[in-house]
């Protein structure tokens, strides 16, 4: 495990980012990055404390299943109880994430270049910026997965104690479909899931059939589970075979 503290424009002021890189790497170029997009009142911690990725992703390298590859899991910002990554308040999230975290990995680690292929993930607010900033730089990810997203702007609400509208002040915020469909002809291979017994459920199932309707490729699966670390913690597993065969 490594951890960089990166001060950048786009936040006015310091970001983390946590990441495994695993052993015996020396040497090796051009190593994928998966980044992975925590959720609300988390941060650069969360997927390796709470979730374990790193180990998860240790077992599947040893097994053979994936190839090595960088896990970055970045803080989003830490503005309020989460900053679902949009440009808000004179900070830009977006960027922090899309430009700012891929730079700093390629200046730090040696084993990464512009030549590694970079992957996208998150949870619940994490989803939300994974299957948002990925429809919306295509050509920048070469896949993209979601687990318990939020797929509708609204649904912030749910989890957030700032109202809505603070982050509206500059922008009116996306939809996933609305990117999604924008940018239909340029996507990255998608998948996402959601418990059966997350309050996100009604959102995940309404976004399966838009892009259905859309005629949008995509990959779903539903499970036994709430919104929570335990669902959480199994189903990283799929993201990761997901990036390594993409």
């Amino acid at each position: 495990m490594r951890f960089l503290t990166v001060k950048t424009p786009n936040l006015l002021g310091r970001g983390d980012i946590c990441l495994y890189l695993p052993r015996a790497t020396e040497g090796l170029l051009d190593l994928p990055i998966y980044i992975l997009l925590h959720g609300v009142y988390g941060s650069a911690w969360s997927w390796a404390l709470q979730g374990g990725v790193h180990r998860s992703a240790l077992h599947f390298m040893k097994e053979g299943e994936i190839k090595p590859a960088i896990i970055a899991m970045p803080s989003d910002g830490l503005w309020g109880d989460g900053t679902a990554y949009l440009p808000h308040h004179g900070r830009d999230f977006e960027q922090w994430i899309v430009k700012d975290v891929p730079q700093a990995i390629r200046e730090v680690i040696p084993q990464a270049g512009e030549a590694s292929p970079l992957f996208i993930g998150g949870l619940s607010m994490g989803g939300y910026g994974a299957l948002m900033l990925g429809a919306k730089y295509p050509t920048l990810f070469q896949g993209i997965s979601a687990h318990s997203a939020i797929t509708r702007f609204e649904e912030m609400a749910l989890f957030v104690e700032e109202p809505l509208s603070v982050y509206q002040k500059d922008q009116v915020p996306p939809d996933v479909i609305d990117l999604l469909r924008e940018n239909r002809d340029q996507l990255p291979p998608l998948r996402f899931d959601c418990g059966r017994k997350d309050p996100l459920l009604t959102g995940n199932r309404l976004l399966r059939e838009q892009m259905s309707q859309e005629q949008i490729p995509y990959h779903y699966e539903e499970f036994e589970g709430g919104h929570d670390w335990a669902y959480w913690q199994e189903q990283v597993k799929k993201t990761l075979l997901f990036f390594a065969k993409a």
